[in-house]
């Protein structure tokens, strides 16, 4: 795993300028919400490059390489001028090889040609997370043991599901109504966000619309999906008194979408919208920019990784999200500030109001407590009345 290049944009959230919130569809406890777009992208298209089921292996580095679950790729095409670009057909994989085979990836996000690139959908947000102040303490304090200075953080592991797993998804996804200008939906399970998808072109929708059933989601959908109740659906009702013509339910119609829009941007998909995330800028395409994201990583708070394709204004034209568990903010939380204090525990305690002893601790529990010598970590545990098995 690689350290991330330095964060390229200041603080900032999602541009989603051009998509509109439509009227959502519930299947039980799944709510999707199309994203429309009235103008489409031309000038850049995506189209999906199947793996199949099958163990992925990415190189990161000349000795960085990390195995996941990697079912497709996805390759965006564009055009220097602006003028149209040809979409692909999506390639679907029918030969299953005997075994257990491999495949190799070289990068996540590689050119392929002058105008077209190559890239793995949400692992670039996905390494962005693990690659967190990878390096691991930057100032050798007497608290860190040898492996946390030789190493830092490796090896780093965190847990997805697959979305054929998630209970419901697929039935979902299979009625779901596929409105003509869209380009996009919203995931909720139990009417919590969970993921984020937009592309360029409505027609690049329709082709990769099947793959969200292969992509990773966090464990909230997981647990959602399992203990959830059926959501209530929410229908437009319009007063049949103030209907007198066709123009008048035009309006009254426009007038409860607009509401509908309205409510979702400000209620359910706040936590998305609002977030002030850092953005590393990946790769160039012409007018356009790849980059990851991620979020300030507020405890108790909805917090969202992700990757976008921005246009030179900086309006989404590409959007793939994670929402990261409570457990992964927290992780998120503590390792943004140990660096803030250059991985000094007394002055990282002193800023969250707990003690060494409860930031040791604290770190044993997020699953980091390896980056602690065995003999402080036991004298955290004793000055705190808990005793240890080493």
């Amino acid at each position: 795993m690689s350290a991330p290049d330095p964060i390229g944009k200041e603080p900032t959230g999602l541009d989603l300028t051009g998509l509109t919130a439509g009227p959502s569809q519930v299947w039980g406890g799944v709510r999707l919400v199309p994203l429309l777009r009235a103008e489409p992208v031309t000038d850049l298209r995506l189209h999906q490059q199947v793996y199949g089921d099958v163990p992925g292996v990415v190189e990161l580095g000349p000795r960085d390489h990390y195995l996941s679950y990697i079912p497709h790729g996805f390759v965006a095409d564009w055009t220097g001028d602006g003028s149209p670009v040809a979409a692909y057909g999506t390639q679907l994989a029918t030969d299953r090889p005997n075994g257990m085979p491999l495949h190799f990836h070289r990068r996540m996000a590689r050119r392929e040609g002058r105008n077209r690139l190559r890239f793995l959908p949400l692992h670039l947000a996905l390494e962005g997370y693990l690659a967190l102040h990878f390096g691991g303490p930057s100032v050798v304090w007497e608290q860190w043991s040898q492996q946390a200075v030789r190493r830092g953080l490796s090896p780093r592991v965190e847990e997805a599901f697959c979305g054929a797993a998630v209970q419901g998804l697929a039935d979902a996804l299979r009625v779901f109504e596929i409105h003509p200008s869209q380009c996009g939906v919203l995931l909720y399970v139990a009417d919590t966000l969970t993921a984020a998808f937009a592309v360029p072109h409505p027609a690049d929708y329709r082709a990769l619309h099947p793959s969200l059933v292969q992509d990773l989601y966090g464990e909230l959908v997981h647990h959602g999906a399992t203990l959830m109740m059926p959501l209530p659906d929410f229908r437009a009702r319009i007063s049949d008194s103030e209907v007198h013509s066709l123009a008048d339910l035009r309006a009254a119609a426009g007038r409860e979408e607009r509401e509908w829009t309205g409510f979702h941007d400000a209620t359910m998909a706040d936590g998305l919208l609002d977030a002030a995330c850092t953005w590393q800028r990946i790769h160039r395409m012409g007018r356009f920019t790849l980059s990851r994201f991620l979020p300030p990583f507020r405890p108790k708070q909805e917090s969202h990784i992700g990757e976008a394709i921005t246009d030179q204004a900086g309006r989404v034209v590409y959007l793939k999200t994670f929402r990261l568990s409570e457990a992964q903010v927290r992780r998120g939380h503590l390792l943004d500030r140990l660096a803030a204090h250059d991985w000094h525990l007394a002055d990282t305690a002193a800023e969250l109001a707990i003690t060494e002893a409860q930031l040791g601790l604290r770190l044993e529990s997020s699953g980091f407590g390896f980056l602690l010598r065995q003999d402080i970590l036991d004298g955290y545990r004793e000055r705190s009345g808990r005793r240890g098995v080493s």
